[in-house]
């Protein structure tokens, strides 16, 4: 959901504490912050590379907007926008890319409760259209609820096997791992599972909220970011969190006016995408946060 954070020079400023023990680093940036060239692509929330076109992205807007996919590139190029048939736009927050049926989707996360009062969210997931397509095929919707109650969650990302995770972007209950297994579309409805919780504390460092998530093609690190961070952990066979000691921490505050959306471009390289701000434009960012 779009916030303009007027008070996030105090983080620039090193006045945050940090929720972690494990030293942040600057990244290396391969490409600074390039404004998104589409006027209508404001609230870039979520992020995937292509598997179908090289160099092309897709990325979408916030709550209240179209059911849009946007394409571009990593120099916030125009490529068009495809509108997704049969999907509402809500609160859409992240976006994944992974296997279903015998084809690749794109998931999107239609998750977004900043007063965590939805009895239920809805997560879409489309075959990857053709870049020049005007609208998608018919979007599946699957009606999701939680175990224990509303969440808001921001990130979203699919393993190899199908299975989607979510995660809370730390609101209350701290920063909490639900998981949807890839059998679950059948039915139209489910449950997510509760698998674990993260080792951060948005509550208690300043815009270190949960915006957006990824996992690498080995299916054995995952990434998620905050308004100020990347956080990188090593993950089990079984999906779930290795080891709660991050695997490397990037410091990104000031870099963006509000970031929100991370994948991974390849095994070493992210790209970042921000909404508009009181900070400048929406931007897409390439960069390289250290880990091993």
């Amino acid at each position: 959901m779009r916030r303009n954070f007027l008070p996030a020079i105090v983080c620039v400023l090193g006045a945050c504490p940090g929720p972690t023990v494990t030293p942040a680093t600057r990244p290396d940036l391969d490409r600074p912050p390039t404004p998104f060239a589409n006027p209508a692509l404001t609230e870039s929330s979520g992020v995937v590379p292509s598997r179908r076109f090289s160099g092309i992205l897709w990325t979408h807007n916030d709550s209240g907007n179209e059911p849009l996919l946007f394409a571009t590139d990593t120099l916030g190029r125009d490529l068009g926008a495809i509108m997704v048939t049969g999907a509402e736009n809500l609160d859409w927050e992240d976006l994944a890319i992974g296997p279903c049926s015998t084809t690749i989707c794109l998931y999107i996360g239609d998750t977004g409760d900043n007063r965590e009062v939805r009895s239920s969210v809805a997560i879409y997931r489309v075959a990857e259209p053709d870049v020049t397509a005007v609208r998608t095929a018919t979007a599946e919707k699957l009606e999701l609820r939680y175990p224990d109650g509303p969440h808001d969650a921001e990130a979203m990302y699919v393993d190899a096997r199908g299975d989607l995770y979510l995660v809370t972007k730390g609101r209350s209950h701290g920063v909490l791992l639900f998981r949807v297994k890839h059998d679950a579309w059948g039915n139209g409805r489910a449950v997510a599972e509760s698998v674990g919780s993260l080792p951060l504390d948005p509550r208690g460092a300043l815009f270190d909220m949960v915006t957006g998530a990824d996992i690498n093609a080995r299916n054995d690190l995952m990434v998620l970011r905050t308004y100020r961070r990347i956080y990188l952990f090593r993950l089990a066979p079984d999906g779930t969190i290795d080891s709660p000691d991050p695997v490397s921490v990037c410091d990104i505050a000031g870099l963006e006016s509000q970031g929100e959306g991370i994948a991974w471009l390849d095994e070493s390289r992210f790209v970042l995408t921000s909404e508009a701000g009181n900070l400048g434009p929406g931007t897409v960012t390439v960069l390289r946060c250290p880990h091993s």
